[in-house]
């Protein structure tokens, strides 16, 4: 056998692509498993959006090699809408920069910015993929904790004191992945002169904005950020578009030059019509934001209602679209919990050790779950009829 690259010996295989052929292992084995544990929207994405893709296909050039940076309109679109929604003017041209999903981003911002050696701060929790990408270019990971009893937001002084050597790169993001804490306009100016104070460069993933939040903030609209500040984003969450792949990288014309430099070598353009799908999703009304959070507002109910069978805690305040819950004391830990519930009572959901050292004692309910599936989970944790289990619609 051909004897792989080193660097794969400092990652692991992503834990919902082992986990979930264990899942489905099941299912053909006739087990009736309800998945709770995946955040991928099962919400079809509006008739508009649809119809706008499907109209495309017919356009002349709609099927040849696409711009690296993509079309011009998409560009103004996405630089529209964050003006629209977070008062950040944006130089369309050359401070906006889309993105085949956001994950995408990550690679290519690691590549352009991260040598050997350089080490970078990881939200603990946190999105595994930040962690996983640092250590594929060489550079270290250093975990920094978040903890419920500090709102989930990183302790700066304690960061400062334990020192940044060689840090060049940090990690956030708000609102939180997995645990839905969002971060104040005074928190996100305390992270950029941070940044500012030790020449780090700040990256926001900002993908939850739009999911049962009241109140999106973006960090490019914190002053003095420029050229310390990216921000990623997404149309995956807010638009039901996950399986499009359309992200977006934003922040001062130099860094994304950067980040072009290695993806121009990396893909072909962005699909001409799924770009004018994600344009006129951008430009989608007040209503689709409006029917988005009722729909996630009533699964949420139930989700609450399941964590409380389960003797679970969590914060109601806490947006996006997940359910973060603290296990019951006197609770095995997180990994065995969720087998135990898988093979017992045949639901799915994350542990929160996935994310990081900090989950344990933790587990991730997602909401991109149907209703019926939802009291039909009810229906296992409680198998008497009780009027408990009805979701009510105006939850």
């Amino acid at each position: 056998m051909i004897r792989t690259a080193d660097r794969l010996q400092e990652v692991h295989e992503y834990y919902f692509s082992t986990k979930l052929r264990e899942v489905r292992k099941l299912k053909e084995e006739g087990h009736p498993i309800l998945n709770m544990g995946i955040g991928s929207p099962d919400l079809p994405p509006s008739e508009t959006v649809l119809s706008t893709l499907r109209n495309s296909l017919k356009e002349p050039g709609a099927h040849q090699y696409q711009s690296y940076q993509g079309l011009p309109e998409l560009r103004e679109t996405i630089a529209a809408f964050y003006q629209n929604k977070f008062g950040v003017l944006l130089d369309p041209k050359t401070e906006v920069l889309p993105l085949m999903g956001s994950k995408e981003g990550i690679m290519h911002i690691s590549m352009a910015f991260l040598n050997p050696g350089d080490r970078v701060l990881i939200p603990d929790p946190g999105y595994p993929t930040y962690a996983s990408v640092t250590r594929l270019v060489g550079a270290e990971a250093v975990p920094y904790r978040l903890a419920e009893d500090t709102g989930w937001f990183p302790d700066l002084e304690q960061l400062e004191a334990g020192g940044l050597e060689k840090v060049k790169l940090m990690w956030v993001s708000y609102p939180h992945m997995p645990t839905g804490a969002t971060a104040t306009r005074r928190q996100l100016t305390d992270l950029v002169a941070f940044a500012r104070r030790h020449n780090i460069l700040l990256v926001n993933d900002n993908p939850y904005s739009f999911v049962l939040s009241r109140d999106p903030i973006s960090i490019l609209g914190i002053p003095e950020g420029e050229g310390y500040v990216l921000e990623l984003n997404s149309l995956s969450k807010t638009f039901n578009l996950a399986g499009w792949r359309v992200g977006m990288l934003l922040g001062a014309a130099p860094l994304l030059e950067a980040v072009l430099k290695v993806k121009s070598n990396m893909d072909s353009g962005m699909f001409y019509g799924i770009q004018k799908g994600a344009i006129a999703a951008l430009k989608s009304g007040s209503e689709w934001f409006d029917s988005l959070d009722a729909a996630y507002r009533v699964r949420r109910a139930g989700m609450f209602q399941i964590a409380d069978r389960l003797g679970c805690t969590y914060d109601r305040r806490a947006v996006g679209m997940f359910v973060w819950a603290r296990l019951p004391e006197g609770s095995p830990d997180a990994v065995t919990f969720v087998d135990q519930l898988l093979y017992e009572k045949h639901l799915f959901v994350a542990p929160g050790t996935i994310f990081g050292a900090q989950g344990e004692g933790y587990i991730r309910f997602s909401l991109c779950v149907p209703q019926e599936q939802i009291r039909e989970a009810l229906r296992r944790l409680d198998p008497v009829p009780s009027e408990h289990n009805v979701v009510k619609e105006n939850e």
